[in-house]
């Protein structure tokens, strides 16, 4: 694989800045430069710098990349990585990049300013180093004209997609030129190491995610004109009804900015005179009065949609494009919505509601049935393949099926048959694969997915890396060996089975306890070891607070005490079961999906996971072995003396749950002792966590797994402790920082992560500690203020202080 010790980003404004964020990230060093100020500010004159000063010359960047730190959600894994981006600029530091590995243009989106810079970068980067320009729209091939074609062969197009961590789509966009064993080697770095979905598009405007997206979001708003829609009701059309996210269509352009929602379409209306669709991209007119009048969205306080606070709290106003004045939001009332929010599978969701006739139908038809023609139609002008295109929607846009996906979704036969009954043209490809005998654009075969390729006119499967497991696959391959409504266990071949959760937020009940049981047994007979994973949202947001919430208004204290012994056993055994036990976590990994992440050998997590012990939201504290684990790792590091002092570590086991911390990334986890990194291993590619997963057992197997037996040697220092607690909570109590319940809490946590009462230092064992757990878990139970929080939960979503 491509190695990149080291980058060069030229160009610090918002992508730049952020792209040198995602390489620090990842442990990539970069040298971040901008351009030089030509007047001094105020400060600096009163400080006797001048226009030769460092501080002076680099305060652009600087200003920039400080700006890119404070942003929400902030683009760094931890504020600690910032440190590996070193800041400069493109007069004094220029021919610092001969260093670099990889060389990425970021500069305005003006090609006589790329020409220009382009023209640099080839007289002072390395021979051998790699160069990219970020762009969304202008010719890649345009930018290096005159130059050698040695640094063009190193030259191709990177657009990562706002903002560059979070979002999963990076375009490659190589010249006629370019060297494609290098391109190829380079997708692999990305797919590896910045966790990215590669899409190789074509040098064509807009590339392919935002050829589709600006056509989508256009058509979206003539349409909604056209039909006389309101914003409300065409956004309730166009969001998860359809596959789409939940900030639908102009939700998402707040998000953006309408003013860069606008621009794109002013982008592609110049460069797009041969598109037979022209006319899609034309101005509307509303939208570029809002541009003038400063309403660009999120950023700008107002949009589509503005925040106003009122006497009953904050409240969402919708704008009325007719008057251009903002009401209440109001609630869609289409019976046809109402009926598709009821169906789970997406195809079946997607069919019932294009085939209503009530305007929500007719919208959703008249909109998807133009965006999927105009797919097609575009196909080989911008992509090689329809993966390309419905990828690059999916990562992009988090569309949860791209066009082709849908294609085959509303049936392909049907769907052209539906075109030619309304006069309109069916598009070439659609004629092709009927007339080849096929009836959809993907099938899959032994758990291999396959899709038409239009210039055989034939399947032919679909290139996934060996690491990149998809469970649902698998299930329909009739690889599952046994199963239950909550869980099941899947044959993920070479010996090792998965636990899966298939539950809403895949929240933690009898279901899955059931299952982890019978898979211990079934891999203890029949296979070399387990991981426990799943392919939805998330792993598992924690315990069924609803099932907990029923038992402690019927007063049901030893069903509950059950409960709780039943998972604490099944959480920390899994070390001494005699074959290797992986979790692989990712997305929301809370309360008890960290507990039963814990007691595994290994954890394979991504990148990008919330991972927590917040249980004291609820006025609870973690009780499936979440407390006794954090006790362990906060002082496991402490060198042990006659003199020992084991409170610092046991302090920052009490306050990371006492004040529900969750981590915002893997990294962070590590860092709040969720996560020891001798049995941690962080997947930047979220596809690849199963494969990885069963990567570990297989390694853990070949190198002899032997059990871990329970320990008996954790420090419980007793009353001094709790003493030394309790005076914390009363000053914060006293300061208002918390509630007299919290503070109630913070005592009995204090009383488990002491030891209970102890009046010295002993060692004891881990089932001590499980018993302390049980003990304050179940008194916190019949405590009136947790029933509340529990409830207030549930019903918002948000813990609540009492």
């Amino acid at each position: 694989m491509l190695t990149i010790r080291k980058a060069a980003i030229i160009g610090a404004g918002n992508m730049g800045a952020q792209i040198a964020a995602h390489l620090a990230n990842v442990g990539i060093p970069s040298l971040l430069l901008d351009i030089v100020p030509t007047e001094l500010l105020p400060e600096e004159q009163q400080r006797g710098l001048t226009l030769q000063s460092p501080p002076v010359r680099n305060r652009i960047t600087q200003t920039l990349f400080d700006k890119a730190k404070k942003l929400k959600p902030s683009p760094l894994f931890t504020p600690e990585v910032a440190s590996l981006v070193r800041i400069g600029n493109v007069e004094d530091h220029l021919a610092e990049i001969k260093d670099a590995d990889w060389v990425i243009e970021a500069i305005l989106e003006r090609m006589d300013l790329k020409l220009a810079i382009h023209a640099k970068i080839a007289a002072n980067a390395r021979p051998d180093a790699l160069v990219s320009t970020n762009t969304s729209g202008l010719s890649i091939a345009g930018m290096t004209q005159g130059l050698p074609m040695d640094y063009r062969r190193r030259f191709f197009g990177t657009h990562f997609f706002n903002p560059p961590r979070y979002m999963r789509l990076l375009e490659l966009i190589p010249t006629p030129d370019t060297d494609r064993a290098l391109l190829q080697s380079f997708a692999e770095f990305g797919e590896a190491i910045l966790g990215k979905g590669i899409v190789m598009a074509k040098d064509t405007p807009g590339f392919v995610a935002n050829r589709i997206g600006c056509f989508d979001m256009q058509h979206v708003a003539l349409l909604m004109l056209e039909q006389g829609l309101t914003i409300d009701e065409v956004d309730a059309i166009t969001g998860p009804a359809i596959g789409r996210p939940k900030s639908a269509t102009f939700r998402l352009g707040d998000i953006v900015g309408v003013d860069l929602m606008a621009q794109m379409g002013r982008n592609l209306r110049g460069l797009l005179q041969h598109d037979p669709q022209i006319s899609v991209f034309r101005e509307v007119e509303f939208i570029e009065e809002m541009v003038k009048r400063g309403w660009w969205g999120e950023k700008k306080g107002q949009g589509f949609y503005q925040r106003v606070k009122s006497d009953t709290g904050r409240q969402i106003l919708t704008l009325d494009y007719r008057t251009m004045e903002y009401h209440p939001q109001q609630k869609p009332q289409f019976a046809s919505l109402e009926a598709a929010s009821k169906i789970s599978n997406r195809g079946e969701r997607i069919r019932s509601l294009c085939a209503a006739t009530d305007k929500a139908g007719v919208f959703a038809w008249k909109h998807l049935s133009a965006v999927l023609c105009y797919a097609a139609d575009r196909l080989s002008e911008i992509a090689d393949d329809v993966v390309t295109v419905d990828n690059a929607m999916k990562w992009g846009y988090n569309w949860e099926l791209g066009p082709f996906e849908t294609w085959d979704a509303l049936g392909v036969r049907e769907t052209a048959d539906r075109l030619k009954a309304e006069g309109r043209e069916v598009p070439a490809p659609v004629h092709d694969l009927l007339a080849a005998g096929k009836t959809s654009f993907y099938e899959e075969r032994d758990a291999r997915r396959l899709y038409f390729d239009l210039a055989k006119r034939n399947y032919i499967a679909q290139v996934e890396s060996p690491k990149a497991i998809n469970l649902p696959r698998l299930h329909r391959a009739n690889k599952v060996v046994r199963s239950n409504p909550g869980a099941s266990l899947v044959d993920l071949g070479d010996g090792v089975a998965c636990l899966e959760f298939h539950t809403k937020m895949n929240v933690i009940g009898g279901d899955q306890l059931a299952m982890l049981r019978e898979s211990l047994e079934e891999v203890r007979k029949n296979f070399v070891g387990l991981v426990i994973g799943n392919q939805g949202q998330h792993f598992s947001a924690g315990a069924n607070l609803l099932l907990l919430t029923t038992q402690i208004q019927n007063q049901d204290w030893d069903e509950i005490d059950l409960m709780i012994r039943t998972f604490q056993k099944a959480t920390s055994t899994l070390r001494q079961f005699e074959k290797p036990v992986v979790a692989a976590c990712h997305g929301y990994t809370l309360g008890g999906g960290t507990e039963l992440s814990m007691g595994c050998d290994h954890i394979v997590i991504a990148a990008e996971t919330y991972m927590g012990l917040p249980e004291v939201g609820v006025g609870l504290i973690p009780g499936a072995q979440g407390t006794k684990e954090m006790l362990i790792r906060c002082t496991e590091s402490v060198i042990r003396s006659e003199d020992v002092d084991f409170f610092p570590g046991i302090r920052h086991a009490w306050e990371t749950i006492g004040l529900a911390k969750v981590s915002t990334s893997a990294s962070e986890a590590l860092q709040l002792r969720y996560l020891r990194p001798s049995e941690t291993t962080i997947v930047l590619n979220k596809d690849w966590l199963l494969g990885e997963a069963k990567a570990q057992v297989v390694n853990m197997v070949a190198r002899g797994y032997t059990p871990r037996p329970q320990r008996t040697d954790i420090p419980a220092i007793g009353e001094s402790g709790i003493a030394l607690c309790k005076l914390q909570l009363h000053q914060m109590r006293v300061s208002g920082q918390i509630s007299e319940h919290d503070q109630k809490i913070g005592t009995k946590l204090a009383y488990i992560l002491c030891g209970g009462d102890l009046t010295s230092l002993h060692y004891v064992s881990e089932q001590y500690i499980l018993d302390l757990e049980r003990e304050v878990f179940l008194s916190l139970c019949g405590e009136p203020k947790t029933l509340e929080r529990i409830k207030h939960t549930l019903k918002t979503g948000k813990p609540l202080r009492n």
